[in-house]
């Protein structure tokens, strides 16, 4: 263990991994509305959120649990389809309480090409939110609508029905082929249009 009389303790976000504070710093010192992201291993979520002395004010916030709540979405809450439907779900909700802009804040989540990250924030941008990130870094469209894992279910209905059934299992539970997804998505993202 590191010691001494000149060693200082790390402040308890960073030795948790929570918060870096040079990040955060620099963020804070422009003044701008940020679009704040962030995923565990089961969900996705974004928040609009302004910096405030005692401590930071949400104006908007979008949880990928939502989508199966309240728009009936059927597969995993954790995937770039989740992530895109979640990001225009935030989108449309900042342009209604008219927030135009945001820069968007990641944490400690390294910014990784077509991540899922990226797909939220893709999804904002295309509900006609303005936020400041390259479209090289956007998932394709395939991507966002699913259709890599309908052409992979297909294949391996197919090829070995047994590891299909055990490989989305909980997809075909709660009543949902997975290829089908695509269309399921669009779907859903109809429902996210049409909701007030």
């Amino acid at each position: 263990m590191v010691g001494g009389a000149k060693y200082k303790v790390a402040r308890k976000r960073r030795r948790e991994g929570k918060t870096n504070y040079r990040k955060r710093y620099i963020q804070v010192l422009s003044r701008k509305t940020r679009l704040v992201v962030r995923r565990t291993n089961k969900y996705i979520e974004g928040k609009i959120v302004d910096f405030d002395p005692k401590g930071d004010i949400v104006k908007v916030s979008a949880h990928s649990i939502e989508l199966g709540k309240k728009f009936g979405w059927l597969g995993s809450f954790n995937s770039t389809m989740a992530a895109y439907l979640t990001g225009y779900l935030l989108g449309k909700r900042a342009l209604e309480k008219g927030i135009g802009s945001a820069v968007p804040d990641i944490g400690l989540r390294s910014p990784v090409k077509e991540a899922r990250i990226f797909a939220l924030l893709k999804g904002a941008v295309d509900a006609g939110l303005k936020v400041p990130v390259s479209e090289e870094v956007f998932p394709s469209e395939e991507r966002i609508r699913g259709e890599h894992v309908a052409s992979y279910a297909k294949s391996l209905k197919e090829t070995s029905p047994e590891r299909y059934q055990k490989q989305f299992s909980l997809l075909l539970k709660r009543g949902l082929e997975p290829e089908n997804y695509p269309i399921h998505f669009e779907e859903v993202l109809k429902r996210i249009k049409e909701s007030k």
